[in-house]
């Protein structure tokens, strides 16, 4: 680890220069023993400020922004009551006056020296926040070496965004209790940003120098328009439906197999405004098959779940933990008030014990039910492949945009020749008689839109992806617009 910066040094770090104003009154401390006392005095003394959180506001680049912050030289950071205090006004401060909150903790935890008083300030503390979030408005943490124990177990694991220093000791029991409570160290490598990031609890690690970046990226998303952006033009002419039916559904299924046809990475890249990844489910698990991002489609902001067919491998299919990412992005569009782009491309979900034991079933189940009750518009994109219930978890939507050549099945072809035929060789008359291309799920209603391949997406990368992007921002402005559907409207498409 480096030095650790003070809270005012990061502060200065982050925000505009001469832009912070403190919100902080020094606390009364009353009914405490001398000892106490004593000890705040030399804590004010050693520290330079009067307790472990400061908070207050300035610009982030322009933008006006809340800010609380830790301090661990004040006794290492702890949350007494009079903090709790601070921290509360502060958070219930911000989501009056409607400004994003930028949280920076780092703390051993509960004072000690106050206990089970301090303990429960963690309720109030979660309980600001909370309403802070069903605001609509934005809660981003960076988490600092170290962030253990009550805090970590309260404000610091709330974040629409987490993000921690490279190296910060990160967790919830500290380790030196844990050695004196069992005798033994604990774990090496478990308790650091690194660790947390490879199973999915946060988001990404970087030095304070890079905060900035990450914090003005996310909130052009974040504070991007729902209302009033105006209508986006329909892009360009598509060819009649008609002549997209020339191409034989087997030879669809082939094209959209192809290894280099362009997946949501070349879509984000070609075609999207901004992109803030995030990452795994934020309670310990990651799954590559899908990619979850903060995303903007000219001015319409978005959250972004893609199936990411550079992440799925015969040896890693798309398991349930891809489907609790989706989740989480599902949670996130409705506590921000953002429309939710959901992306479908899978071989399939894992047919294993793993997946079972993990609850595959439950979670497709889940995502139905969460994305047709959602209260944020929906969009769904078929960009390739749209094997079993891995790919229909993440089918309901207001809109439905297909990809010429994208498909839709419950079973892959050679697996419904199977079951009917007991060989694979008949898996092209299946994928005729199943109705399964783009063109044949417009005709039943339950796609809205199909985009041309010019005559295949793999042959044209970049301009297909673009194509593709220009209909999602004229889809999404249109929604924005509209607002979300009902679940009876939803499910009406499939009746």
């Amino acid at each position: 680890m480096t030095d650790r910066l003070s809270a005012h040094a990061l502060i200065d770090l982050v925000l505009d220069e001469g832009s912070w104003t403190g919100w902080d009154v020094p606390p009364e401390r009353s009914g405490i023993s001398g000892e106490y006392a004593a000890e705040l005095a030399a804590a004010t003394e050693r520290s330079g400020v009067d307790e472990a959180v400061i908070t207050g506001e300035g610009r982030m680049r322009g933008r006006r922004v809340a800010v609380v912050a830790g301090e661990f030289a004040f006794l290492a950071g702890s949350i007494g009551r009079d903090a709790a205090d601070r921290l509360v006004s502060a958070v219930e401060r911000s989501t009056r006056e409607g400004l994003p909150l930028l949280a920076a903790p780092v703390s051993g935890g509960t004072r000690m020296q106050e206990g089970t008083p301090a303990f429960v300030q963690m309720v109030r503390i979660s309980q600001a926040v909370a309403a802070h979030k069903s605001a609509g408005l934005p809660y981003l943490v960076y988490l600092r070496h170290p962030t253990t124990g009550g805090v970590m177990a309260s404000w610091g694991s709330l974040g629409h965004v987490t993000v921690a220093e490279p190296g910060a000791l990160v967790g919830f029991l500290g380790p030196r209790v844990y050695e004196a409570l069992y005798g033994r160290p604990f774990p090496a490598g478990v308790q650091t940003a690194e660790n947390l990031y490879a199973h999915g609890i946060i988001d990404a690690v970087l030095a304070p120098d890079e905060i900035a970046d990450i914090l003005d990226r996310a909130l052009a998303v974040l504070h991007a328009p729902r209302l009033g952006i105006g209508p986006v033009p329909e892009p360009g002419e598509e060819p009649p439906l008609d002549s997209l039916a020339d191409v034989d559904p087997w030879e669809a299924i082939t094209r959209s197999r192809r290894t280099d046809r362009p997946g949501v990475r070349r879509l984000l890249r070609y075609a999207a405004t901004d992109v803030i990844p995030l990452n795994g489910t934020g309670q310990g698990e990651a799954d590559p098959g899908l990619l979850i991002a903060l995303a903007r489609f000219g001015e319409a902001a978005c959250v972004f779940l893609g199936q990411d067919r550079r992440g799925q491998t015969t040896d890693h299919p798309l398991g349930p933990e891809a489907l609790r990412q989706a989740r989480r992005g599902m949670r996130l569009a409705s506590e921000l008030g953002l429309p939710l782009v959901t992306v479908i491309d899978t071989q399939g979900a894992a047919l294993s014990a793993d997946a079972e034991n993990g609850g595959l079933a439950g979670e497709i189940a889940h995502c139905l039910s969460d994305l047709v009750t959602l209260d944020a518009p929906t969009l769904c994109l078929m960009l390739g492949e749209g094997n079993g219930g891995g790919a229909l978890a993440l089918l309901p939507a207001d809109r439905v945009v297909a990809a010429q050549h994208a498909w839709l099945s419950p079973l892959p072809p050679e697996g419904a020749s199977a079951i009917v035929h007991r060989d694979t060789d008949h898996a092209p008359d299946l994928a005729r008689a199943q109705q399964v291309r783009a063109i044949d799920l417009h005709r039943l209603g339950v796609v809205d839109r199909v985009v041309a391949e010019r005559p295949d997406a793999a042959e044209e990368p970049e301009a297909f992806c673009e194509r593709v992007g220009a209909v999602l921002e004229h889809e999404l402005a249109a929604l924005l617009a509209s607002g979300p559907g009902s679940p009876e409207e939803r499910a009406l498409r499939y009746s």
